[in-house]
């Protein structure tokens, strides 16, 4: 993607982000991960026209039942480009890195399983490399999608002598039968950075995307330690535990929005949908839409029926569009293709047929930029055939 960079933005742009930052620097999580003297970062505008964004997940992309070579990728990940465009999407997001592995090639992280067979196991081909070549040669953008901190989910997979948790337990937390990197430690914030860097340099990504796992618990004992590291460090200064874990995090998503920046490449998050759940992962979406140099686009996920008992997809649309927003966030929506069909939102998409138009017209109506759709193996599944067809013959 040519990315329009602007290098020399209004000074007062300058003086926002010294503001947020030495704001940040009191919530300093173990250690001075806050730059002292931040430099004016770069800005990476959003492409004009409407997103139209389809996330392709690591199940999307699983070489079981194939015998792992080259062509039997390019065979499944064609089919998965060519239907996208098809069916008039005009953005991949794809996931690259699900559980502290990769499907390219990388320095910090062991090749996944999902292309392999087996974690650590190394292709004969770079994944990423042929995914983005084929996405811009069929006129699609494509964005990297990173799990930041996930290392295994509760099951049975196998972690690879080289994952970054098997090297170094100390860099990560077992939490209910699932393993997750710490947010609190420089070292895991140096891993992640380090990952994206390599991700930006190496390929021509149009861009890089979070999503919405971020602190897995809000147990005390889960960074205990580190967290009466940094009370004894600044003393009467310290912060709540809840504010200094946000900290944590917006640390980390600060310094990977430069990285991006510096490569002219977007960087993006796609947080839960309730805004209210955010808070319990520490995800301070508030600051990330409202202030200059978090995110370049926010998609939270409103995967909720028109009439969804719990939490109605309008109501959570407005509660999103009232946010406080800088001039440099764009807002897209992510919509819930999964459950077109099914039994979800107290049965609500049941026996529906136009739920997901409905909502892209509330998305137009309401002046946003576009929407991501969750999944891609939605496209094929015959629960969600009519919801997708009428989806799609919205997008003239």
């Amino acid at each position: 993607m040519k990315n329009k960079v602007i290098n020399n933005f209004p000074i007062i742009l300058s003086v926002c982000i010294l503001i947020v930052l030495l704001a940040l620097s009191n919530i300093k999580g173990e250690e001075n991960a806050v730059p002292e003297n931040p430099k004016v970062i770069q800005t990476v505008s959003v492409p004009k026209g409407e997103m139209r964004g389809l996330w392709v997940t690591y199940i999307d992309l699983d070489m079981s039942g194939t015998d792992y070579s080259f062509n039997s990728f390019k065979t499944k990940f064609n089919n998965i480009a060519n239907k996208a465009k098809k069916n008039r999407f005009n953005t991949l997001i794809v996931q690259v890195r699900p559980f502290s592995d990769a499907l390219y090639k990388s320095k910090y992280y062991p090749c996944s399983h999902i292309i392999s067979g087996k974690q650590g196991k190394n292709t004969d081909y770079d994944a990423l490399q042929y995914m983005v070549e084929y996405c811009h040669k069929k006129g699609l953008k494509i964005h990297a999608w990173v799990n930041p901190y996930r290392v295994k989910n509760k099951g049975g997979l196998r972690l690879s002598k080289d994952n970054p948790y098997i090297k170094n337990k100390k860099l990560g937390v077992r939490v209910n039968g699932g393993i997750y990197l710490n947010p609190a430690l420089e070292k895991v914030r140096t891993l992640i950075e380090n990952g994206i860097k390599e991700i930006v340099r190496n390929y021509d990504v149009d861009g890089v995307q979070f999503d919405d796992y971020f602190y897995p618990t809000n147990k005390k004992s889960f960074d205990k330690a580190q967290y009466n590291k940094y009370k004894k460090k600044v003393k009467t200064n310290a912060v709540p535990l809840d504010e200094w874990r946000m900290a944590n995090v917006n640390t980390l998503v600060y310094e990977c929005n430069a990285i991006c920046h510096k490569s002219g490449k977007l960087f993006g998050i796609s947080p839960q949908g309730n805004i209210r759940n955010n808070y319990g992962l520490y995800a301070d979406v508030k600051s990330w839409c409202s202030k200059y140099g978090y995110v370049d686009y926010i998609c939270p996920q409103l995967y909720y029926s028109i009439k969804n008992p719990a939490l109605r997809f309008y109501d959570a649309l407005k509660e999103w569009q009232a946010l406080k927003y800088n001039k440099s966030v764009t807002l897209y929506i992510g919509l819930a293709g999964y459950k077109a069909g099914t039994k979800d939102d107290s049965g609500t998409w049941k026996n529906k047929t136009n739920i997901l138009k409905r909502e892209l017209k509330l998305i137009r109506k309401n002046n946003i930029k576009g929407f991501m759709l969750y999944s891609y193996a939605d496209l094929n599944r015959k629960g969600a055939k009519m919801e997708i067809t009428n989806l799609v013959k919205a997008l003239n």
